[in-house]
């Protein structure tokens, strides 16, 4: 008893990164010994079966309390000029963002050599690509209950953004009672939004057994091949982190005639933090210290623009949806036409608006870039395989992207204090 009990305890108390990776080198090691064993199979898939169901379980739950709080925390009144440039530019650059991982998920193919159509069952049966405006209608629900119901993630995301920012417009109103009300359903949310944040840490702590028994299946059908493309999507998705930062970052400081290099130099501090704790919401007083003290922003500006941007500034999460869905799609034998490609940048730079500032968060909203495609990502098909070598090495990806995120947040903090006066140029100078 005392021998089961000390497993528990040793379980949960090591490091989950450290477990998913372990999960993810055992599944491989093992798949490859038991190559082709149907029997090995049968007994571990359902255990990857069961981490996919709770992934799928709290998939619009997160969507709808995350996003609601998101868009309903931005007070009107507060909004102003320098609120409207802000939104602007972090819409901009994740935009940019999603492109270049879109493009470079073109360009290289990192699932190129990997074929999971045979793993599971048939990958998507939804990818035929309609025209252009019958996707774009799509996304307004004419039921949104019916859309929460189906798990239709699109319309879900558009009618969390305009029911949170009904809830800001109401928060900020002078009537007291109406004022009272919509603080009263913020405050519902945020809670709920908490409380799903502690359900996700809860689901989490099976990942290393789920990663393992998904990871067990796809090596015992593809044997030590399947390596290759493991190591060609992590390396596509973090030369699109250099892409992001050494063109569209480098580009946007020059146009506010501030020095890139003079730039990183000042905010490395908070972007090796992200790097390593992969949270963009546990960086952010490192950040606003060198917002501050090495950069001379009031604030005015960055005491705004730094915590939306933990909140709806995802530059280095789009990039990775773009590279991971390009690369499940061509895993699984369904390459996706350009038309297939435009839900993906609708939901990444929508979805991006709720993607909680914590470890992990990117896998979730993977799950829902993947449904708006027609890549379901069920027990037992294809998709859930290619997803789970994404799973395995989330943590690596995580460390990259987070860093990113919090660079962009920095950049456009930068870049609109500098526009407004808002910059104290001898301590740039410094």
């Amino acid at each position: 008893m005392n021998v089961v009990k000390n497993v528990f305890l040793f379980y949960f108390k090591s490091n989950l990164l450290v477990r998913i990776l372990l999960g993810l080198v055992l599944g491989a090691v093992v798949g490859i010994i038991f190559e082709n064993s149907l029997n090995m199979v049968a007994f571990f898939k359902p255990f990857g079966d069961l981490f996919i169901r709770l992934l799928k379980m709290i998939v619009q739950p997160v969507i709808i309390f995350t996003i609601v709080v998101g868009t309903s925390s931005i007070a009107p009144s507060k909004l102003g000029k320098v609120g409207i440039k802000v939104l602007l530019l972090y819409t901009l650059t994740s935009i940019f963002a999603i492109i270049i991982g879109l493009g470079l998920g073109n360009l290289l193919d990192p699932g190129a050599g990997l074929d999971l159509a045979g793993v599971g069952s048939a990958a998507a049966k939804e990818l035929n690509a309609p025209s252009l405006i019958p996707t774009l209608l799509a996304i307004v629900p004419t039921n949104p209950f019916e859309a929460f119901a189906k798990g239709e993630v699109l319309p879900t995301i558009f009618f969390s953004i305009f029911f949170g920012i009904a809830i800001a417009f109401t928060r900020d109103s002078a009537d007291k009672r109406i004022k009272e009300s919509a603080e009263t359903i913020y405050r519902f949310f945020e809670g709920a939004a908490e409380a799903m944040f502690k359900v996700v840490g809860w689901v989490m702590q099976y990942a290393p057994i789920g990663v393992f028994a998904l990871i067990f299946v796809v090596f015992s059908a593809q044997g030590a091949e399947a390596f290759g493309p493991l190591a060609k999507v992590t390396g596509t998705v973090y030369l699109g982190f250099v892409v992001q930062a050494f063109t569209i970052y480098l580009l946007l400081l020059t146009m506010s005639k501030l020095n890139f290099f003079r730039f990183m130099n000042k905010i490395k501090s908070p972007a090796i933090t992200a790097f390593v704790t992969r949270s963009s919401g546990g960086t952010l007083p490192i950040s606003m210290d060198v917002a501050q003290n090495s950069l001379g922003i009031s604030r005015g500006v960055y005491g705004f623009s730094l915590p939306l941007g933990a909140t709806i500034n995802m530059d280095g999460t789009t990039i990775y949806l773009g590279v991971c869905t390009m690369f499940i799609a061509s895993a699984v034998g369904y390459p996706l036409t350009f038309e297939q490609q435009i839900p993906v940048i609708l939901t990444a730079v929508l979805g991006s608006i709720g993607t909680a500032a914590v470890p992990g968060a990117g896998a979730i909203m993977l799950l829902m870039v993947l449904d708006t495609v027609g890549l379901k990502v069920e027990a037992g098909s294809a998709v859930a395989a290619a997803y789970a070598i994404i799973l395995g090495i989330d943590a690596l990806l995580d460390m990259g992207r987070t860093s990113i995120n919090v660079v962009g947040d920095l950049v456009v903090t930068t870049i609109t204090a500098k526009s407004e006066g808002e910059m104290e140029m001898d301590v740039w100078n410094k």
